[in-house]
């Protein structure tokens, strides 16, 4: 039997069905809904190897991006590969053709394969195990013999990591995503090595020696193992970033890792090397202007094109990495990583109080702008944390590492020690800027978004693997011994500050989707195989592989995650009203989110595989068909009675707010009347504002044209000139009328003197020449008087004529 699970209902929409290139004639295919494909109907349960380490599920299915589906079978050693259309015959399954291909290796594997995982371009598939690793590349084929392809297969580091007396283990495996051919592989040794497979599949092309612990002091063993280890995505710096988790929790970067020849985005290389040009080269510290200095010449001697297109590349789209090493300097191990608070650090110790377990498995996600890391622990509980700051490159001087190069003088390999800067970093706090703090060498502090407990068994809870949605990246899917849960992101510090949306910090919501648990059963089944696919329509699914080989098909939509929006934002509205918060308790009641997720989805019982072929009427079919109408009947059955006993228990309730909705209707339509009445009032009124409106208007125009209105006021000059008039007027005034009545005077007894003297001139002769003298002088006192007149008059005339212009401004004011 086989089940898929439909989350949405259907609308009739089909996808565009893929043309995959394949031996087969296309009249000769079958197409099955994946779940019933006759690969899982006709192969046993051939549980997957156990991992030893106890860290991470198996995962036995990979996805190319586009339209093939490749699946390792554990009993026959070899790769299926299908034919998949997304989305038909209904949005929520998927088609598989049949016969799939099979891809054999040329030689035959030594080890149990616990995880495939494909390359970029889907040209290659990595195939890792406990005791091996290797490539098989799909295309490379070198026979082709009943639909079987033998392929082309490459042991990777087998001189490292398998010798007889080597007991280096393989902790983490992944393709690089900006390379085709690179292989990043961190191992027990604490060293993380890049394989180039076109170049050398023996010899690593870069190796970084792990020190989180300076030389001389005393920490614990767990806090120098490695554990896992996650690549940058697209963001700033994020691109040529490795995070590094160790067992303690402690996270670290090293910062900047590039594989030789690996291809970026022309437009983000140029936006980090502004980015340095801006916040490095104009900072005011000289230790931020050194670190940019270098973190500039690296780019430039990485991507030339910066140099030769003067920062400008025109038509470039892509640009490839030159091999580049500074000669001085070793990468730094920046960590580790603390927690922003509001003026101290979060030590690991404290850490340690919240999160028991050890670190079992990390992931690294990248939503907008912000740059979320996710570390799973045994105990069974994830930490989500945001990086608070950007991430820059910082080196160690004095360090130099060992490079190798090729006969054309070429960097064909590098080694470097990583040590960690145990400096005292200045504490960021959450109203700093960003000017204060870039480019210093200071690792980016942590800012916790929640703690999220999965409550997984004790004996299966470090089996934790994490992928995020392809198409909602708030949303990541936490695969464990239990089934699988669904963790959605409501609060992203910068990404919610770019668009202006100032919510408050929320808590993940964290829902489950799929269990492996039937029953009260201690002895859970995981998943040996788990992917996330999507179309270009905006659906996307989650594709399960049970141990007993049974696949699951899960369509997942977004409107479960809006509709849980939705309801935060009503229970936030409603804390401010009464009566909106009775409507609110109302909604929650009725609608209850138990009955709007639906039943869980849970997979059939553990069987072995001889009960494939029994019958219905044996002791054994019976048994087995009693143990699914018995899983039936505890999910789904029950699921039903608590729908009907809902809908009928608020029935009530539901007639009472339509009761209430109607009386409000009725009072709503009275209001309406009324406006309508009190509207051809208003309109009256308005009429009449309008004629008075319009018949003042006519008075005013009457009134401008008058001629008062037309004179000009007097100007600043005269202005200045009438307060001179007025202190003429007052003091100088008053002192010629003095001035004049003393000259009268004068004159008078001047005149009386003169005619006194005239008899006596005609006696005395010789004094003829005095009485010229004083004649001459009479003269000149006479000439002076008359100016004197005639200024007093013209100023007397003067003063006559500012008085009316006065008078008469003060009239028409």
């Amino acid at each position: 039997m086989r089940f898929s699970f439909d989350l949405t209902e259907t609308d009739g929409r089909q996808s565009p069905a893929p043309s995959p290139s394949s031996s087969t004639p296309k009249s000769e295919l079958e197409w099955f809904p994946l779940q019933n494909h006759p690969l899982f109907s006709s192969a046993g349960a051939t549980p997957a190897a156990a991992d030893t380490a106890g860290r991470k599920p198996p995962n036995l299915m990979a996805w190319d991006g586009a339209s093939r589906l490749y699946i390792w079978d554990l009993k026959k050693k070899c790769l299926h590969r299908l034919s998949i259309r997304l989305g038909e015959p209904d949005p929520s399954s998927i088609l598989a053709a049949s016969p799939s291909k099979v891809l054999q290796a040329e030689t035959p594997l030594s080890f149990e394969v616990t995880k495939i995982s494909i390359n970029r371009n889907g040209s290659a598939l990595l195939l890792a195990g406990l005791e091996g690793l290797c490539v098989m590349y799909l295309y490379g084929r070198s026979s082709l013999a009943e639909n079987t392809i033998i392929s082309r297969t490459v042991s990777i580091g087998s001189e490292i990591y398998f010798q007889r007396n080597n007991f280096i283990r393989i902790l983490q495996i992944s393709w690089h995503p900006y390379s085709d051919t690179h292989l990043g592989i961190l191992s027990s040794d604490s060293v993380f090595r890049i394989f180039d497979l076109s170049t050398d599949i023996g010899q690593p092309e870069q190796e970084y020696y792990l020190q989180p612990v300076e030389h001389g002091s005393c920490r614990n063993a767990a806090a120098i193992c490695p554990v896992d280890f996650a690549f940058g995505g697209e963001h700033l710096w994020d691109k040529f970033s490795v995070f590094i988790l160790f067992s303690d929790g402690s996270t670290y970067i090293i910062c900047p890792v590039v594989p030789f020849a690996s291809m970026y985005k022309w437009e983000s290389i140029l936006e980090v090397y502004n980015d340095a040009h801006t916040f490095g080269l104009k900072s005011a510290n000289s230790k931020a202007v050194s670190n940019s200095n270098m973190a500039i010449s690296w780019l430039e001697a990485t991507f030339p094109e910066l140099v030769r297109h003067d920062g400008d590349g025109g038509q470039l789209h892509t640009v490839r990495a030159q091999p580049f090493v500074h000669m001085d300097a070793s990468v730094s191990l920046q960590g580790p990583l603390h927690k922003v608070c509001h003026g101290v650090t979060e030590d690991s110790d404290v850490q340690k109080s919240t999160c028991e377990g050890r670190a079992v498995s990390f992931h690294y996600n990248l939503v907008g702008k912000d740059t979320i890391l996710v570390i799973a622990r045994s105990d069974g509980q994830l930490q989500l944390d945001a990086l608070a700051d950007e991430i820059q490159p910082v080196w160690k001087m004095d360090s130099t590492p060992r490079l190798c190069f090729t006969s054309s003088d070429k960097i064909a390999g590098v080694a470097m020690i990583c040590e960690s800067v145990f400096s005292s970093p200045a504490v960021l706090k959450l109203d700093q800027t960003l000017y204060s703090t870039a480019w210093l060498g200071h690792p980016p502090p942590l800012l916790r978004l929640a703690v999220v407990d999965l409550a997984l068994p004790i004996k299966s809870s470090s089996l934790i693997g994490m992928i995020s949605d392809p198409l909602l990246p708030e949303r990541i899917f936490c695969v464990h011994a239990g089934g699988m849960d669904s963790i959605v992101l409501h609060f992203l510090p910068f990404t919610n500050q770019t668009t202006g949306n100032e919510e408050p910090m929320r808590t993940p919501s964290v829902h489950s989707v799929l269990s492996t648990c039937p029953g009260d059963s201690s002895s859970p089944s995981p998943l040996h195989g788990f992917l996330a696919l999507s179309d270009s329509y905006g659906s996307s699914w989650i594709v399960g592989l049970t141990s007993s080989n049974d696949c699951i098909v899960l369509q997942m939509e977004t409107w479960n995650v809006l509709l849980t929006d939705a309801f935060g934002k009503i229970q936030e509205i409603s804390t401010t009203n009464e009566t909106t918060r009775t409507k609110q308790t109302d909604l929650n009641t009725i609608i209850s989110k138990e009955l709007l997720s639906g039943p869980k989805a849970v997979l059939l019982p553990p069987s072995a595989p001889n009960l494939r072929s029994v019958t219905a009427d044996s002791i054994e079919g019976r048994s087995m068909l009693h143990q699914y109408f018995k899983l039936f009947h505890e999910n789904y059955v029950e699921y039903a009675h608590k729908v009907y006993f809902e809908l009928q228990h608020h029935a009530p309730q539901l007639k009472k707010i339509i009761d209430e909705e109607h009386s409000r209707l009725r009072k709503m339509q009275q209001k309406l009347l009324e406006v309508e009445i009190k509207q051809e009032k208003i309109e009256d009124r308005v009429d009449r504002a309008v004629k008075i409106h319009s018949s003042l208007e006519e008075r005013l125009q009457n009134l401008r044209s008058l001629p008062g209105p037309q004179k000009k006021p007097l100007s600043k000059a005269e202005r200045k000139f009438k307060i001179e008039l007025d202190k003429f007027t007052g003091l100088e005034l008053d002192a010629l009328h003095s001035s004049i009545e003393a000259l009268s005077a004068r004159m008078k007894r001047y005149t009386h003197s003169t005619q006194a003297d005239s008899s006596n001139q005609r006696t005395q002769r010789p004094l003829r020449r005095g009485s010229r003298a004083q004649d001459n002088g009479v003269s000149e006192l006479k000439s002076l008087l008359e100016k004197l007149s005639l200024i007093n008059s013209e100023n007397s005339k003067k003063v006559k004529l500012v008085e009316s212009a006065l008078k008469t401004r003060e009239i028409t004011d």
